[in-house]
């Protein structure tokens, strides 16, 4: 116990050792001041960027530069990086295919994505020095089209959380808001994107782990389905996990920028490079001016019930399309509840054991976790008790109908999960069908971004995210407005259930003033082009309007 912790407490001094050491050595032009070259490479968007590099007006080194400077302001106001790739990619950048789709371009990667060389330890002290031995598909593919993978991005341990923190690392910050987290899983990523040091970057989602960090941070990502995206070769707190598929998939900083991207993956026919992508590559989607689109909105899963502020972003979007001749109803589709007890009961159908796994004694674990791991590990018949405590004497069948399956899973338990899990994805289906919808949207989660520490008692309330993955439907986030306390004052509200309660003590307008708010667009199963024309629908006629998004540090 004592030298376990001990290694613990010196593979975390070693990894942040490392790190600072590597920011300390960088070349010096990289802690000079940005100047007004840079901003001008700032300021462009991808696609700019690389025509400049292919026609010989850009130096793709000259671009890193830049793109360097801004990434080591946002570390620094945010502790968004974990592994410091920057000296190495200065390398990469004079070598880069200079016509590649996407040449000179900086990728931020999350820290799971692996690197030939470079740990990628997901906040295990466990997994500190023991690099990548060879490149993911991913980053082999992004080599190829010319771009120059440069940091890694912060994560929670157990990549479990919408916070990021772990000993090895630190916490993250949300670059609106100190006192905030930025997101999670993939919340490093969220907050380098919003803060300027990236325009392109790669997360996972299985829960909501691009969607909601963006959404907390003010950024823009579609989640793809499974088989869309690059995913072998690549660390996981979960291998094997299928009951929920995990997916990477590409956030940005405008979306403009995440079109150009995803095109220029599915241009490099990514199914060459990962057996797990399908061969299907980017489709032109385009709709009829003249035919109004049918989008069904979600007000509320059951759950948890929109915060004032979140609401208010979904109520713009609605507007928007209305006024615009756009059909937009309030839709009754299969129960949002089901699918978050299906998921639940399938992600961690070995309750927890194999995220938790690697985790040293004393190390420390988010508190949601936390939390989720104390349910598992009661005695069956303690849980039974307070399970019935709660649907009977509290009279809460929503959280008692979630600890009904708080419980390790065998296999005769695990596949008629499975079953459970296709029945609902066809329910949904044929509601889909019968509404003749187009999109879907609602919130990506119930309240803007939460204070560190939020997850302890509002780690289930993930049913607007979580939802679309139980389900493999391309969604997409992208910001909409700001808190404003003057706006989004909650009065007069009483929780309907537990996971409600919990996500609501969080809920502060006054603490929340100026923090990004998002909407969620979906589409059905491998829908990602449609995706991506529906939300540049909405950006069109926001900013038409007057009331476009406007980024940090633009």
């Amino acid at each position: 116990m004592v030298f376990a912790y001990l290694a613990h407490r010196r593979a975390c001094q070693i990894k942040q050792d490392e790190r600072r050491d590597r920011i300390k050595t960088l070349a010096p032009i990289f802690h000079e001041p940005i100047t007004a070259r840079d901003k001008q490479i700032l300021a462009q968007p991808v696609a700019a960027l690389v025509a400049s590099v292919q026609s010989g007006k850009q130096d793709p080194v000259d671009i890193l530069t830049a793109y360097g400077k801004q990434t080591l302001k946002a570390h620094e106001e945010t502790n968004c990086l974990t592994e410091v790739m920057i000296s190495a990619a200065a390398g990469w950048a004079e070598r880069c295919d200079r016509q590649g789709i996407l040449a000179g371009i900086p990728v931020s990667l999350k820290d799971t994505v692996g690197v030939q060389g470079w740990d990628g330890c997901i906040g295990y002290s466990a997994w500190v020095g023991k690099p990548a031995v060879k490149d993911s598909a991913l980053v082999r593919l992004l080599r190829d089209a010319g771009a120059v993978p440069f940091v890694k991005t912060n994560i929670p341990i157990t990549l479990l959380s919408f916070e990021s923190a772990s000993d090895v690392f630190g916490r993250t910050t949300n670059p609106h808001k100190k006192t905030h987290s930025p997101g999670g899983s993939t919340g490093g990523e969220a907050a380098l994107l919003s803060y300027g040091g990236s325009r392109i970057g790669i997360g996972t989602d299985v829960a909501g782990s691009v969607r909601v960090p963006a959404h907390y941070s003010g950024v823009y990502t579609i989640k793809a389905s499974v088989g869309r995206f690059l995913k072998m070769g690549s660390s996981t707190s979960m291998p094997g996990q299928e009951g929920v598929t995990p997916v990477y998939s590409p956030m940005a900083r405008t979306l403009q920028d995440l079109e150009y991207f995803w095109k220029a993956i599915m241009s490099m026919e990514p199914w060459k490079y990962d057996p797990s992508c399908l061969p299907i590559p980017w489709r032109n989607v385009s709709f009829a001016e003249e035919k109004p689109l049918k989008f069904g909105i979600l007000w509320d899963d059951g759950v948890v019930l929109p915060s004032p502020a979140c609401k208010r972003a979904l109520t713009i979007v609605a507007n928007i399309l209305q006024q615009h001749g756009h059909e937009v109803v309030e839709v009754n589709p299969p129960s949002p509840y089901d699918g978050l007890k299906i998921g639940s009961r399938l992600i961690l159908a070995d309750a927890g054991k194999t995220a938790t796994a690697p985790i040293r004694f004393f190390e420390y674990n988010d508190a949601g976790m936390v939390e989720a791991m104390r349910m598992f590990r009661l005695p069956s018949f303690v849980r039974k008790l307070y399970t019935m405590y709660v649907r009977y004497v509290k009279r809460d069948e929503v959280y008692a109908g979630l600890l009904d399956g708080w419980h390790e899973k065998r296999i005769t338990e695990f596949w008629p999960l499975v079953a459970q899990r296709e029945a609902y994805k066809n329910q949904w289906f044929e509601f889909w069908q019968e509404e003749k919808l187009d999109f879907l949207l609602t919130v990506p989660n119930a309240l803007p971004a939460v204070p560190h520490g939020g997850m302890k008692n509002s780690f289930a309330a993930c049913g607007y995210t979580f939802l679309f993955n139980v389900l493999d439907y391309a969604a997409g986030v992208l910001p909409i407005t700001h808190v404003d306390n003057a706006l989004d004052h909650l009065q007069g509200f009483k929780p309907r259930n537990a996971i409600e309660a919990g996500a609501y003590q969080y809920y502060n307008s006054e603490d929340m003033h100026g923090l990004p708010v998002g909407v969620q667009v979906v589409g059905q199963r491998l829908e990602e082009e449609k995706v991506m024309e529906g939300m540049k629908l909405i950006e069109a006629l926001l900013r038409k309007d007057g009331s476009g998004y406007q980024l940090l540090n633009a």
